[in-house]
């Protein structure tokens, strides 16, 4: 083959690779996160045509009338992701442990006796995660519904209709999306 044979078709190749690359893909992903907007724009959660949050992210609640997500690494920052990396046997984490325990029994003493749920003194992966299991909800719910005057069969019901069931039965755990939860205690106070 010679060299003008070889550079012809190198630019072909290259022609066809940047329309198919460069201009078919995006429109094609463009065409499928229109098809979906909800997710492509973040999964946002709106209220009053506002938006409060988004369901993939969970935030720092410290006030008693909201339910808390796991504890985060990275203060909830959205540009900013990660764990702390600290094994199960490292001093800081026990500690951190500690001090969550205690913090978390003094903001919550009409809480169930027993441990407290693994997921309310352990940081997320990512400290991101919007995710709690119920039983780390159900706990938190003696000091939501005391104060915001609630009955606490009140807010078990919102905590059972947010209770997100493993994909297929199988995929996953239950779990509840404090995001979506605390969005629906706002509403049932109104």
């Amino acid at each position: 083959m010679t060299l003008g044979k070889q550079l012809w078709a190198a630019t072909k190749a290259l022609l066809v690779l940047t329309v198919l690359l460069g201009v078919g893909y995006p429109l094609a992903m463009t065409a499928v996160a229109r098809a979906l907007p909800a997710q492509a724009d973040g999964s946002m959660i709106v209220v009053d045509g506002r938006p409060v949050g988004s369901s993939l992210l969970g935030q720092d609640a410290t006030d008693p009338q909201w339910f808390q997500a796991r504890p985060s690494a990275s203060d909830y920052s959205g540009d900013t992701s990660g764990g702390s990396n600290w094994g199960p046997n490292a001093p800081e984490l026990a500690q951190q442990i500690t001090e969550r325990e205690t913090a978390l029994r003094a903001a919550n003493p009409d809480a169930p006796a027993g441990p407290i749920p693994a997921d309310a003194l352990t940081a997320s992966s990512s400290g991101l995660d919007p995710h709690i299991s119920p039983a780390y909800a159900a706990w938190q719910a003696p000091r939501v519904a005391k104060a915001r005057g609630l009955s606490l069969e009140e807010v078990t019901r919102l905590i059972e209709d947010h209770t997100q069931h493993p994909a297929l039965g199988l995929l996953g755990t239950d779990r509840v999306n404090v995001t979506e939860l605390n969005v629906a205690l706002a509403a049932a106070a109104r």
